[in-house]
């Protein structure tokens, strides 16, 4: 699963940093009781392997301007490597798709767009169409309420999996 072994202290240290990316180090080291260094030690270790992929600020986005999410769900004609590689360029060329998953059963991908509003989105759109792609269908499904949005539940994913060091 993973290239080096996580323990406890590993996995206090990412899901608190998931849930508060900004605490300082002194109250990370507190809260998973270790002193600053060896705490530091492992923040780095854990950068280093890949483990945290970045720090970034849960923006309200409806107290900075207007906009629409959007979910879509596309199927391409072709299911062909190359197919799928430029369709995943493409889709790594637009900031308005913020996430773009592969998935199986029955369609190809599962995209979230956030863009000003639908009309902005369906440029979007037609662009992908215009990019000849091989976009065979696609299904929009617009957000109309904000519902949970959180961390993953790294300690239920990892309970049964964490090894000691």
């Amino acid at each position: 699963m993973s290239a080096i072994p996580l323990d406890d202290r590993d996995l206090q240290i990412l899901s608190i940093l998931s849930r508060e990316g900004r605490i300082s180090k002194v109250d990370l080291a507190r809260r998973v009781n270790l002193s600053a260094t060896p705490c530091w030690e492992r923040l780095r270790r854990l950068e280093k392997a890949g483990f945290i992929r970045g720090y970034r600020a849960d923006v309200a986005l409806a107290k900075v301007a207007p906009h629409v999410v959007v979910f879509v769900v596309a199927e391409l004609e072709s299911h062909r490597a190359e197919s799928f590689q430029a369709f995943e360029r493409a889709v790594a060329r637009h900031d308005e798709i913020v996430a773009c998953w592969a998935i199986g059963g029955g369609f190809d991908y599962l995209m979230q767009v956030v863009t000003r509003d639908i009309d902005s989105y369906q440029r979007l759109v037609d662009q992908l169409l215009a990019s000849e792609l091989g976009l065979k269908r696609y299904f929009t499904y617009i957000v109309t309420k904000d519902v949970k949005a959180g961390p993953p539940p790294l300690a239920d994913l990892f309970a049964a999996g964490v090894q000691e060091n």
